[in-house]
């Protein structure tokens, strides 16, 4: 590295050490982050790549109970979290290792979470994807975030700054970058203004004391000012989303049902429940125009390629409102209690984030549909017009920006409620 190379380094690296955060974020969207990982084993496994100082890194240990791996590679700020962890006795909980994310000495496999906040920039979305996702454990799962466009058409001046610095895609494109690089979404979070503020404030506090005459640090002050003042101008225009991704069970191939599957498909949900009703139910709906979204009646197919589960999901409303049903889901019974309903479950509801629908209701087992991120419908003031226990009553928002409508759900006339 040349002198003048070194002191940029040595300039930036100045501004920065200290802050509370090294990118936009909060302990709140680090904590929401964590819930939509789901249940982890009693003593998770985690690599928290990028970790700067550790903030992340420190909540993970001291909430979760895990051990974390913390790599990056600036030393001091390695040194920082050690001491931040000793000194909140988690010096057992935490390891620090000065490497490179895109070169991780780790066995397939290692970890139960792989965790990356405000950092997979470094080597691009994309790459991380593929360059992570063999590090987790059957079952594990992959947070990160990611800046993208929050609007369809960002300005001339915004692109071209990004451009330059990380080209931006928008959520829809990073949520089928992500599907098609094999995982499920198990949910995103948009991170509010108050992340960025958080980071922002106290480096442009930094910026201001900062002694302009130092080695590199005019050019660095440029650089991080630019940065601010693109955020103050433009900030309504990009964002940062956290993404919880999990690989898809190679057991079980996804697809969307053909003309092929009909007969499959009502054979599947006739053997899944006591009565045929389910499964002329899926042919009602498939005939209403209304009811039927093209793309969203998913089968999982078995070793010989026969289906073994089909899940589906059509349009409803809630007082007037446009959102989605899922219902039936159903699995043959020769493949039940194997993850294929869960499998067809987490492709159908992909496939209905991609269509850009925003809200799924399911009328299911309350002990069940909670791994994909269900709640109880009423908890964002949805009811049904019939009486049903409320905790059977469920309701997934797909896109965390978009207010979640409230009302009574209406059903399609197959339905007959």
């Amino acid at each position: 590295m040349s002198d003048n190379n070194n002191a940029r380094y040595d300039a930036f690296f100045a501004l920065h050490h200290g802050l509370p955060r090294q990118g936009p974020g909060s302990d709140t969207t680090t904590r929401r982050l964590l819930a939509l990982a789901g249940p982890l084993p009693e003593r998770p496994r985690v690599l928290d790549l990028g970790c700067g100082p550790g903030r992340s890194a420190l909540l993970l240990a001291a909430e979760a109970g895990a051990e974390v791996t913390a790599v990056d590679l600036h030393q001091p700020f390695l040194d920082e979290l050690r001491e931040a962890a000793d000194a909140r006795g988690l010096g057992d909980r935490i390891r620090t290792l000065d490497a490179d994310m895109g070169e991780l000495p780790f066995p397939d496999g290692s970890f139960d979470l792989v965790w990356a906040e405000s950092s997979a920039y470094a080597i691009g979305f994309d790459t991380a994807l593929r360059s992570w996702r063999r590090l987790l454990a059957p079952g594990g799962t992959l947070v990160l975030t990611e800046c993208e466009w929050t609007v369809d058409g960002p300005s001339q001046e915004a692109r071209a700054f990004w451009d330059e610095h990380y080209p931006l895609r928008t959520r829809s494109a990073n949520t089928a970058a992500a599907i098609e690089g094999g995982y499920h979404v198990l949910g995103v979070v948009p991170q509010p203004e108050s992340d960025w503020d958080a980071y922002y404030g106290p480096l442009a506090e930094r910026a201001d004391a900062a002694d302009p005459d130092a080695p590199g640090m005019a050019e660095a002050l440029a650089a991080t000012r630019a940065e601010l003042a693109m955020r103050r101008d433009h900030g309504g225009e990009y964002g940062y989303t956290g993404y919880a991704l999990r690989p898809a069970d190679p057991r079980w191939r996804t697809r969307p049902e053909t003309a092929a599957d009909i007969r499959s498909v009502w054979e599947v949900n006739a053997a899944a429940f006591e009565t045929r009703g389910e499964a002329d139910l899926v042919d009602a709906l498939r005939a209403d125009p209304g009811a039927w979204l093209p793309g969203l009646s998913y089968v999982a197919e078995a070793p010989d390629g026969s289906v073994a589960a089909h899940a589906l999901i059509t349009r409803c409303h809630v007082d007037g409102v446009p959102a989605t049903a899922l219902a039936p889901v159903a699995v043959a019974p020769e493949y039940q209690r194997q993850g294929a309903g869960e499998a067809v479950t987490r492709a159908v509801l992909d496939a209905a984030r991609l269509r850009g629908e925003r809200l799924v209701l399911v009328l299911g087992h309350p002990e069940y549909y909670p791994r994909f991120g269900f709640v109880r419908a009423s908890e964002y003031g949805i009811r049904p017009s019939f009486d049903v226990p409320d905790e059977a009553m469920r309701a997934l928002a797909l896109d965390g920006s978009d207010p979640v409508p409230s009302g009574t759900i209406h059903y399609p006339a197959a339905f007959g409620v």
